[in-house]
């Protein structure tokens, strides 16, 4: 079986490191303020295309982003750990979007690339927490989808059965191709870069990379078509400017806050009975147990 799998991904900043300066005045996200890294639920989405492509050596991972230039080095992570093809949508249209108008994107992005059988994107991105984009995109492409996906236990017949997450455990799902899964954070984690596709993918780059001034790898780019990563813009896709970036988005960020807690009391309790039976007693009597 050879099956054609796209994998969504987002280079996000990392949230840990949120400062002051992490919003603009105009409400969107200051990235030139925060490291930049892969979206680590993605990278759990990536791992289960992997094991796919394990499992059907003849099948094609397409890893899709959208964003600046520089969400390039997610594509090429990705390429480090498996992925046979790299796609960065990038146009200053598409900047600002929210949810909506990300996932508009995405899907005429998915559109050009044509066949596929697996759409896989993590649940959500550390950046925005909303969850909505797979499901989203699932629409704009009219596509059954799987949310919460952990693990993908077989194809069968044109269907997938799936285990996923739900509030008290686990259900595992069926559901015909081709369809879109989000996957969580109890996944498998993404397996580790190969040191042998590094080698050889650390000179992958986009046209406006390979362009730039005082780029060394002209010569093995030009020689192995791997090394170049596919760069779409709106034209590209065949978008609707409207419905892109800041324009086609209806969710506004008006602010954002740092929000530290702090414990206004704290307590001592030692290992001894009557301290034990004091902290139940009170756990008991505030209702946080019992």
């Amino acid at each position: 079986m050879k099956l054609n799998i796209i994998v969504l991904a987002k280079q996000v900043p990392d949230t840990r490191n949120v400062g002051g300066d992490a919003m603009n005045a105009d409400g969107t996200i200051n990235r030139a303020a925060l490291p930049a890294i892969f979206n680590p639920e993605d990278l759990n989405a990536l791992e289960q295309a992997l094991r796919l492509k394990d499992e059907y050596p003849a099948s094609k991972i397409t890893v899709l982003t959208m964003g600046p230039q520089r969400a390039a080095d997610i594509l090429r992570e990705a390429l480090f750990r498996g992925a046979d093809e790299a796609v960065l949508l990038s146009d200053r249209a598409f900047a600002g979007a929210d949810t909506l108008a990300t996932s508009y994107a995405l899907a005429t992005a998915i559109k050009k690339i044509g066949s596929y059988d697996i759409v896989l994107c993590g649940r959500q991105a550390i950046d925005g927490d909303t969850a909505q984009v797979g499901p989203q995109v699932a629409q704009q492409l009219g596509l059954p989808q799987v949310t919460y996906a952990r693990r993908i236990v077989s194809l069968q017949n044109g269907h997938i059965i799936v285990e996923r997450g739900i509030e008290n455990g686990v259900e595992t799902v069926k559901a015909p191709l081709p369809l879109l899964l989000t996957v969580d954070g109890a996944a498998a984690e993404c397996r580790p870069q190969n040191v042998y596709r590094m080698l050889r993918f650390h000179r992958a780059a986009t046209p406006t990379e390979q362009a730039a001034e005082g780029f060394r790898y002209s010569a093995q780019v030009a020689a192995d078509e791997a090394l170049t990563i596919k760069e779409w813009t709106l034209a590209d896709v065949g978008g609707d400017a409207l419905r892109c970036g800041l324009s086609g988005s209806p969710t506004k960020v008006r602010k954002v806050e740092n929000i530290v807690f702090q414990a206004k009391e704290s307590k001592r309790y030692t290992a001894s009975d009557e301290d034990i039976k004091a902290l139940v007693g009170e756990l008991l009597s505030n209702h946080t147990i019992g």
